[in-house]
């Protein structure tokens, strides 16, 4: 392990499994910015190429490295540091899994399910790293395709949820699911969220839906605010395919979110079509990386009895 304290070795440089970092920080805060120069400043002094994603390096004037776009920054580095809330890295992992490129998230917003690296233990955490000391873990996107009169119409991934809502209106939608070919139901409610089981602890929690475990291959369907009481939430195999027939007398014309951006606008008697994605996001995790102690500190679940 590479101490965080002294300059590597030329022959410690040669086996370091990362040589490229790349940086990505959340516009608008200081704290991001502080963090963003004390990460800065630590991987120039242990002689790392670091790139600055462009947007990023607009807070932080006079940094002195190399910028590049988010998708070049994909193609350039071995593993990209993300700081801010897991809004951030969602947005950083959307583009980097096209490359496959290695994500480790440094925590500035507030729950931080994704980004579990804390500012106080920046240096050191990262430090253990960028030594070898980590896991990856894979995550499963969902790419949702919105058709009209057969003809795509609008299109969007999600590494959380797609969600079908009603926009700014107050109203319910009607629509028919169908899976894999098979007609689920017909609904009445203020829309449904299709969630990946990253996603399970974002919206679709607040809805109602369960927790899942981010190594399970599953989506699950939650619907928002049905007119029936039986309606309830399920969950499906990652693989199928799951269409969402607008209801051609609907007044409402349904949003098409993906992770909280609206990248469609949906008419009566549109199909929309989710599948899950190809591609995945690999996030980079410090050894002993722990799901349920995730789950146990950011939710405020009681610890065993006596403790």
């Amino acid at each position: 392990m590479l101490n965080p304290t002294s300059r590597p070795s030329p022959d410690q440089r040669s086996t370091r499994p990362f040589k490229t970092i790349g940086l990505i920080g959340r516009l608008g805060s200081e704290k991001v910015v502080d963090s963003l120069q004390r990460l800065i400043r630590y991987l120039v002094e242990h002689d790392y190429h670091v790139l600055v994603e462009d947007r990023t390096a607009t807070v932080i004037p006079h940094h002195g490295q190399p910028e590049a776009s988010r998708r070049m920054l994909g193609e350039l580095c071995d593993l990209v540091i993300v700081i801010g809330g897991d809004g951030s890295l969602l947005g950083a992992a959307r583009t980097l899994c096209r490359s496959g490129t290695l994500i480790l998230g440094v925590n500035r917003g507030r729950l931080g399910f994704l980004t579990d690296i804390s500012p106080d233990e920046l240096e050191s955490r990262v430090g253990e790293v960028l030594a070898g000391e980590y896991e990856i873990e894979e995550r499963f996107l969902l790419d949702a395709v919105l058709y009209r009169n057969g003809v795509a119409v609008g299109n969007g991934d999600a590494l959380n949820e797609v969600v079908v809502h009603p926009g700014k209106a107050v109203r319910m939608i009607e629509f028919e699911l169908f899976i894999d070919g098979q007609f689920v139901y017909s609904q009445r409610s203020d829309g449904l969220i299709i969630a990946t089981p990253t996603g399970s602890t974002a919206y679709a929690l607040s809805g109602g839906g369960p927790i899942m475990h981010p190594k399970l291959d599953v989506v699950t369907l939650v619907p928002m605010f049905p007119h029936t009481l039986s309606s309830r939430p399920i969950v499906v195999d990652a693989a199928s395919e799951i269409r969402i027939h607008i209801g051609e007398t609907n007044q409402a014309y349904p949003h098409i979110s993906c992770d909280g951006q609206t990248r469609a606008v949906a008419k009566p008697d549109d199909v929309l079509v989710i599948k899950r994605k190809a591609e995945r996001v690999k996030l980079v995790h410090p050894i002993g990386h722990n799901f349920y102690e995730v789950l146990r500190s950011k939710l405020g679940w009681s610890h065993r009895l006596g403790d």
